[in-house]
């Protein structure tokens, strides 16, 4: 489970500018940087950063470093690829790594929507491709965006569970981190690898998939399906799918979100809290009752966690 994505990067990419479900992390997660008043001069950490979206976002709204941090070298690859060619977009990213998009992908609109995250790691693009951020939840970036990947952002190949000290940071980002760990063990040390490399009173922002939805509810309109439960060790397996052509094969644990909080509480955070997941605005593509269902039982939730 560790390394699966080090087989299924270009399917990443590619899950990644369609997945519906993948929008709605984004839209979560813009609100919440939102919320705190965006990121310009802050010091941020963006964990499971898979091709490097999230982290040139934090880079783009002003921030004073931004780091990416992902255990999988495919993943970190395909993020220096993106830095290499600057801020062209994700059809660019596909060209330079030899990723396929499925015939008749999303649309222009739909990719604007669809594009962001993913259960396996974080992603999120909250536009079509991956054009810099203006005036928004980022703050007001500039839009040279090869020089502020350049000066600011840095990329590692780390286990979450064991990160070096790197900080301290005053924000850290953790889209489909903890669903990653394999035991209980594991779920700690991540917390405590995050705590440790926050300043007092920084802020971690996790989101954080919903258990309990299998076999009872169908998210393959999303994006993803899943397929099995196994019931081992400290949390239920699921085995998982992202609707890719051909679909790319995941799996990741069913861990409550009471576990997670006792994580965070028993690695020194002082407040814990969770927030709904939001959904993007209803467009031609995907309309008001499409967001609706899916509002009824979402895939994740947004956890805020203060050092």
């Amino acid at each position: 489970m560790r390394f699966q994505y080090d087989s299924i990067g270009d399917r990443y990419v590619e899950s990644m500018t369609t997945a519906a479900f993948s929008a709605a992390d984004t839209h979560t997660l813009l609100g919440a940087l939102d919320a705190l008043g965006g990121v310009r001069g802050l010091d941020t950490l963006d964990l499971a950063c898979g091709y490097g979206y999230n982290t040139r976002l934090l880079a783009r709204g002003g921030a004073r470093r931004a780091v990416g941090v992902d255990i999988s070298e495919e993943m970190i690859r395909l993020a220096r690829a993106h830095g290499v060619i600057g801020g062209g977009g994700v059809g660019a990213l596909e060209a330079a790594v030899g990723a396929v998009r499925p015939a008749g992908g999303a649309s222009s609109g739909a990719a604007a929507e669809g594009a962001g995250t993913a259960l396996c790691g974080a992603a999120p693009t909250g536009a079509a491709g991956d054009a810099p951020a203006g005036d928004g939840p980022t703050g007001n970036a500039p839009t040279g965006a090869a020089s502020i990947e350049a000066g600011s952002i840095e990329y590692l190949v780390a286990d979450a569970a064991k990160l070096p000290q790197m900080g301290p940071f005053d924000l850290a980002t953790a889209v489909y981190l903890f669903n990653q760990a394999a035991d209980r063990s594991s779920l700690h040390a991540m917390f405590r690898s995050i705590r440790a490399n926050l300043r007092d009173g920084g802020r971690l922002l996790a989101i954080v998939p919903n258990a309990g939805a299998f076999p009872h509810v169908d998210w393959s309109p999303y994006g993803v399906r899943i397929v099995d439960r196994v019931q081992e060790g400290d949390a239920p397996l699921l085995k998982a799918q992202f609707l890719t052509q051909p679909p790319a094969d995941f799996e990741f644990r069913e861990w409550a979100h009471a576990d997670f909080a006792e994580a965070a509480v028993e690695a020194g955070f002082s407040t814990v809290g969770w927030q709904p997941n939001r959904t993007p605005p209803a467009d031609g593509v995907r309309d008001e009752a499409y967001w609706t269902a899916y509002r009824a039982w979402p895939i994740s939730s947004l956890m805020t966690c203060t050092a």
